[in-house]
């Protein structure tokens, strides 16, 4: 969870808001995706407009088109972990923001989950959260839906971690986190006990209040 968030202050950081009059609607030139007007997206999100256009004029810059694609997305994401192979991370992460599941990500979906993980409520961050974990979107999160998102995190994280990860590192940590989560013992992990433990988890808890003045 901290990687999810610690990686979206660093891209927000990288955006500073500009002293030029700017209209109302935002820019759409040449693009082939026109988003959604202001008020509508004000009125969606946790942003005020003037945030808004900050985060549109980024994810322009980065996108000209107004859409990202899974390979463009796993370019602009490797730039934050050139230690690692962030590709495997970067697929899941996708298709969590993928909201719609047709291979691509607007800037609406990106400002939808970027809201709720700056500045949404408890359970929406760990909702948002679950649903990445929950890669085949039943409902629930297994030991081998887990072991594959610990082992992209290792993976992006690079071989340069100190100190030194053993091999069994992540089926070391899957194995705790089912001891965690798993309330009751039934080799899955619902939203209600993923919920549950992680409100129960200080370091957390924590971790969930860093990022909420990012912008």
């Amino acid at each position: 969870m901290g990687v999810v968030m610690g990686t979206f202050s660093m891209q927000t950081k990288q955006v500073g808001f500009r002293k030029d009059k700017v209209e109302d609607d935002l820019e759409m030139t040449t693009v082939c995706h026109r988003p959604e007007g202001l008020e509508q997206m004000e009125a969606q999100t946790n942003f005020t407009k003037r945030e808004l256009q900050v985060l549109y004029r980024g994810f322009k810059n980065e996108c000209p088109s107004g859409v990202v694609n899974e390979d463009t997305f796993k370019q602009i994401y490797a730039q934050f972990f050139p230690q690692g192979d962030a590709s495997m991370y970067a697929h899941y992460l996708f298709n969590a923001f993928d909201s719609a599941h047709n291979g691509s990500v607007k800037f609406e979906d990106f400002v939808m989950a970027l809201s709720i993980l700056l500045r949404g409520s408890v359970r929406e961050k760990l909702s948002w959260t679950f649903n990445l974990y929950d890669i085949n979107k039943d409902g629930y999160i297994n030991k081998e839906e887990m072991t594959d998102i610990v082992r992209a995190i290792y993976d992006m994280m690079g071989k340069y971690t100190y100190p030194v990860l053993r091999r069994d590192a992540p089926r070391q940590h899957v194995d705790a986190f089912f001891q965690k989560m798993d309330k009751n013992k039934d080799g899955v992990v619902t939203l209600d006990e993923f919920i549950m433990s992680c409100q129960e988890d200080e370091n957390i808890m924590r971790s969930l209040q860093l990022f909420e003045s990012v912008m």
